[in-house]
């Protein structure tokens, strides 16, 4: 007797795209900073503010519209990524308006300029035009591997947008804008990070090899190979050049940082780190002898009390500690604060003082917490791709955003020389929240594609159907 048996061929498991879980986050994300709007209200004036509504109805529109997009077209990505840059920009936007309400800021600005201009409407707007730039990103880049074309290309323009701000004139002591009428000013750093970041990628991952071999081991490390030191010597030249002709130490670092973490990344040799500290030791304390900006910034790092009253960076630097501990664990609560006394960086670069003192130790906590979660989910998205390319640049993004994080943060706590960079999505700044929402868009793709079950194998016509003989 025979029996014939049909057999079908299963396919792959479909993966969870956990797109659910992102709109839940995402509405938690939204809910938080209009709850922070309106505490800041009813603390300053007792009452709710008439603009909570409108805030909230803008973010939450513009966080729905960047789900539906990844929920489309990046189907698999991280879920965390959206929510955690959606919930930092919301707090910013509710810290640079809640700096708006103050009156010694509102009467300063008078005196000093003839008027007062608030910060937050244009900060919502440039948050409306880094989330088009996100969703752009999303629908143009369907294969970040793309981008791997565009190397020496991207070195470029990387090249481009960090020696353009030399020929425009010095801002506060340091060269990193460019004036462009009707645009006002734009800080071509920001997007120079992730131009930077595409050029290492596709250089290292063709060079790789080569960078880590060892010549010779002394006290426990393997050295690199005198012609391999070339790379690593131009990066140092050219990071020297922008602290010198732009005094601009917190680009120069992170320049300097991001080629240092990728270069470990992709020759695993703890030599390459080494060189790189040392070596950023010895140009930053060479500049310093020499450029009087930076000798500044070093002062007031080591004793920001000494000159209180006779230098304007030792004075930003000694409220800021001030206002920090005075924070306490808990923080005064949000608008309750006197971080305004900082005056006109007070919601750029001193922004984390509003926190530590409005929030507290536990706030500063929360809030370094939200943007290790972005480093930690780039470094996740790393390890997950399956190309090397797709790894290294998604290391080099992140190493980036944490390098950002460390120096802006270092800075104003005191850790640090301060630098005068903007804290990613947080500070009042047009191009670094648009230049942080592109970085977003570009992570994300990334782990949409390194998230994305692989497709099922083609069945074979042999197997559709067996003959299975019985006696």
């Amino acid at each position: 007797m025979s029996v014939v048996t049909n057999t079908t061929t299963i396919g792959a498991i479909e993966a969870p795209s956990r797109r659910n879980t992102e709109l839940a986050l995402l509405i938690f994300a939204v809910a938080i900073p209009v709850f922070a709007y309106a505490n800041v209200g009813l603390a300053m004036t007792g009452k709710l503010p008439s603009g909570m509504l409108g805030y909230g109805l803008g973010l939450g529109l513009m966080a729905g519209v960047a789900h539906l997009v990844v929920r489309k077209f990046a189907k698999y990505a991280d879920p965390l990524l959206l929510p955690l840059a959606t919930l930092l920009n919301g707090l910013g936007l509710v810290l640079i308006w809640r700096l708006d309400q103050s009156p010694r800021l509102i009467q300063r600005a008078k005196s000093a300029w003839g008027k007062f201009s608030p910060d937050a409407p244009h900060q919502l707007l440039f948050t409306a035009v880094g989330v088009a730039l996100f969703i752009g990103v999303l629908l143009l880049l369907k294969d970040h591997r793309i981008l791997q074309r565009y190397t020496y290309i991207s070195m470029a323009a990387a090249l481009f947008l960090l020696v353009i701000p030399m020929f425009f004139p010095a801002v506060n002591g340091a060269k990193i804008w460019i004036s462009i009428p009707g645009l006002g000013t734009i800080q071509p750093g920001e997007f120079a990070k992730i131009i930077i970041a595409i050029f290492f990628s596709g250089y290292l991952m063709v060079k790789r090899d080569a960078l880590a071999l060892a010549s010779r081991r002394f006290m426990g490390l393997y050295l690199p190979r005198g012609r391999d030191l070339g790379p690593i010597l131009v990066i140092w030249a050219m990071s020297i050049l922008i602290l010198v002709f732009e005094t601009d130490l917190g680009t120069s670092l992170l320049f300097f940082g991001l080629f240092v973490i990728m270069l470990y990344v992709a020759t695993e040799r703890t030599s390459w780190i080494v060189f790189g500290l040392l070596m950023s030791a010895v140009g930053a304390v060479g500049v310093a002898t020499f450029e009087s900006h930076v000798q500044q910034r070093v002062k007031a790092w080591m004793d920001p009390f000494a000159c209180y009253k006779t230098d304007g960076a030792c004075q930003q630097i000694g409220d800021a500690i001030m206002s920090f501990g005075s924070g306490g664990t808990l923080g005064t609560g949000l608008g309750q604060g006197n971080s305004d006394l900082i005056g006109f960086a007070a919601n750029a670069d001193f922004i984390l003082s509003t926190v530590g003192e409005e929030l507290g130790l536990a706030g500063m906590m929360a809030l370094l917490l939200l943007y290790g979660l972005i480093v930690e989910r780039g470094v996740r998205t790393a390890l997950a791709a399956r190309d090397p390319f797709g790894k290294l640049l998604a290391i080099g993004l992140s190493g980036a955003f944490a390098l950002q994080v460390f120096v802006v943060a270092g800075g104003v706590m005191g850790l640090i020389p301060l630098t005068g960079m903007t804290m990613p999505f947080l500070a009042q700044g047009g191009s670094s929240v648009i230049a942080n929402w592109a970085l977003i868009g570009i992570l994300i793709r990334i782990s949409d594609t390194a998230r994305r079950p692989a497709p099922a194998p083609a069945p074979s016509p042999d197997a559709e159907m067996t003959q299975v003989v019985r006696p």
